[in-house]
């Protein structure tokens, strides 16, 4: 047995119906059935789960995996007080049991608990301001100036959270926003594993200190090598200006 979120997920052997596939067995139609049965059975406390595919030749681990990543899904997607708290997924066979325990639970347990620990993704933009760049105060540990960004939350992508990033910290509007450089040393970020996706982005507007960012300073290309940063910003800003020609 395992938590996913508030939902009990368990593996038994029994019997219950097979859930019917669309026309062809594969990937996608196999995920459509599994996601189509929870939406079915969206008002039951307690969900039998069959191994979906596995009678018409689709292959047994590829069918565990598909299945591991639907709970995820239907578990993060779920309020707390949502009705579905027990998810039983009952196999006919032992070696289908043994087969199913191996990989849902080692899916399962290496997303919440390896991955959980990090790496997480970032996101960083060097804000174009005339002949400078746009540096911010950090009111947060580890303290210091930096380049504004931030976390990306789920469900956006890396250029929502750095558009959404830019205005929390800075009021600036982006424009010209372009992907720079990926960095993703281990000891970048002294506080745990991040991986940052760096933009260059020409500001719009008028620079304001918002959010987490206690101050704000448009520092000049000619003053930015000898400016200290927090986490490896000074690497991000050396070869931003190497970029330039500068």
């Amino acid at each position: 047995m395992i938590m996913v979120r508030h939902i009990k997920v368990s593996i038994v052997k029994g019997h219950v119906p097979a859930v019917v596939i669309g026309a062809g067995v594969n990937e996608h139609t196999v995920r459509a059935a599994y996601a189509g049965f929870f939406v079915q059975n969206a008002a039951l406390p307690v969900l039998a789960l069959p191994a979906v595919g596995c009678d018409v030749g689709f292959p047994l681990i590829a069918s565990s995996k598909i299945m591991s990543q639907e709970i995820l899904r239907v578990a993060r997607e779920a309020a707390t007080d949502s009705i579905l708290k027990e998810i039983v997924i009952t196999l006919p066979t032992d070696d289908m049991l043994r087969l199913f325990e191996k990989q849902v639970f080692g899916y399962l347990r290496h997303i919440m608990e390896d991955l959980a620990w990090g790496p997480y993704v970032t996101t960083d933009i060097i804000i174009e301001v005339g002949e400078g760049i746009i540096l911010i105060e950090r009111t947060n540990p580890p303290f210091g100036w930096a380049l504004p960004g931030g976390f990306v939350d789920r469900g956006e992508s890396l250029e929502t959270a750095a558009r959404r990033e830019a205005k929390e910290e800075t009021g600036m509007d982006l424009e010209d926003l372009k992907q720079f450089h990926i960095y993703s040393d281990p000891s970048r970020d002294p506080r745990f594993h991040t991986v940052t996706t760096v933009f260059t982005a020409k500001g719009i507007g008028n620079p304001q200190a918002g959010d987490d960012a206690q101050a704000l300073r448009i520092i000049p290309f000619t003053a930015l090598r000898t400016t200290p940063c927090a986490f490896d910003h000074n690497n991000v800003i050396d070869d931003y200006l190497k970029s330039l020609g500068r």
